[in-house]
Formats: C-alpha cells, structure tokens, sequence
C-alpha cells in the first residue's frame, strides 16, 4: 500500500443533511407525537396541575392548595387500604404466573407428539375476555353449586364463600386473575425458551452439570429479560386491574 493513500477512505458528512434527516423524521414521527401529546403528555399535566388545586362542583379550579390534597390522601384510611390490598393483590398474582407459567413453558418447549395440541390448549386462554372469564369463575366459586366447593366435599372440607367471605374473596379474584394471565406468560417464556442457544446447554452437559445446574446457570440468565418483561406486564395489568373485581365482588366483599 502506497504511503500517500489513506488506509480508511472516510465520508464527510454536511451539516445541513444531518438537519434534514431529522426534519423527515420528525415528520414521520408527526402522528404518532400528536397522539402521544392528548393522550398521554397532556393528561398528565392536567392531573398534576389540578391536584395542586380544590376545584369546584363542575371541575374547574377554584383554589390553590399545594401539596394538601397529597397529604390528605396519603393520611386517609381507605387509600391506605386500598394501597395494602393492591399490594397484596400484586403478591398472589405476579410471582404465581411466573411460578407456574415457567414449567408449563418448558413443558411446551419439548419435542413430543400433540405437543402441538398442548399448546394451543393452554394460550386460549388469552382469546378469552376478562369479562368471561369472571363470569366463568362467579360459576365456579358458587358456595353452593361451584365446582371448588364440590371437590372440598369430596374430602370432607368445609364450604367456602369464597366471594362473600372477607378472607377469601381477595386470593378467589387472584386465582381468577393468575388463570386468566397465565396462556399470555407461557408464550413469553416459551418464545424466550426457543432461543437459549443449544450450543450452551451441550456445552454445560458436556463439563458434567445436571438438569438442575442447567436450568439454574444456563436456562434462567438467558432467558431472565423475558421473566422481566413478564413480571413488569403482570404488575401494570394488576395495576390496572378492575372488571374482574367488580364482576365477581362488586369491589367487595361486603
């Protein structure tokens, strides 16, 4: 190579273009900012702006009050209840789709006849309404005709109002909720399962470790963004969460 030839041919690039291909894309980009802008960025803005205010029969503001509003809700004994049940929601439900929504995963990700089958049987769950759903389990934890409290004669036990009794109805609206989330959490897993490479499971059976040294060391860190991104989806949608208790317990019980 000659001495005088640069060895990297670089390009320069004019400022002016920089600037125009942010234009194009700001333009492109236009719709969706809009839509963000009312629905999102300004609502939030509009809560904030009014919770610093009393405001009047109609909505509008009436009287500067800071931070009072804040300190009233966070002294008062139903939000601070309701933070505890949501709370509490939250624990049945999260770590319970995870738990169970795992093995099923690695169950499906086998290769077995009516494997095929098995999958479609346990993501339909996903196809069906939260509304149904509910409707469906108010059937089932009927004190009287439901198929739980059948199964508790079989063995004796007790009836269980479990919509109607205070200790109860909370895990009954989780169970609901874990059953209904569960088909959505396997698909996660499952797709995060079929690409942990094969190379790295041989190569850890190869130096000796067992079934559970490879789920632990291999299965789990490659696929540990897809427990996360499953965790944060259930904690939003229990967040959100409100057909299911106001069909099965009409925000109750009691």
């Amino acid at each position: 190579m000659s001495a005088g030839v640069p060895a990297v041919s670089g390009r320069r690039v004019h400022p002016g273009r920089s600037w125009w291909d942010l234009a194009q894309a700001l333009v492109y980009l236009a719709p969706s900012l809009a839509v963000f802008l009312v629905f999102v960025f300004y609502p939030l803005v509009r809560n904030v702006q009014i919770s610093l205010y009393d405001t009047s029969q109609l909505g509008a503001l009436a009287l500067f009050v800071g931070a009072n509003n804040y300190a009233a809700l966070l002294t008062s004994a139903d939000f601070l209840n309701t933070l505890r049940v949501t709370f509490l929601f939250a624990l049945y439900t999260v770590p319970a789709g995870i738990v169970l929504g795992l093995p099923l995963a690695m169950l499906a990700n086998r290769r077995m006849r009516g494997i095929g089958a098995y999958r479609t049987a346990y993501s339909f769950t996903i196809a069906v309404s939260i509304a149904a759903a509910a409707l469906i389990f108010e059937w089932l934890f009927d004190p009287n005709v439901g198929i739980f409290n059948y199964f508790l004669s079989l063995v004796h036990g007790p009836r269980i109002g479990w919509l109607i009794d205070p200790r109860w109805a909370l895990p009954a609206v989780a169970m609901m909720t874990v059953w209904k989330d569960l088909g959505f959490d396997v698909v996660v897993l499952l797709a995060a399962l079929q690409g942990v490479p094969d190379e790295l499971v041989e190569a850890a059976r190869i130096d000796g470790a067992g079934q559970w040294a490879v789920f632990r060391h291999v299965v789990i860190p490659a696929i540990s963004p897809a427990l996360f991104f499953v965790g944060v989806i259930a904690t939003l949608s229990v967040l959100q969460a409100f057909t299911q208790v106001n069909i099965l317990t009409q925000g109750g019980p009691v």
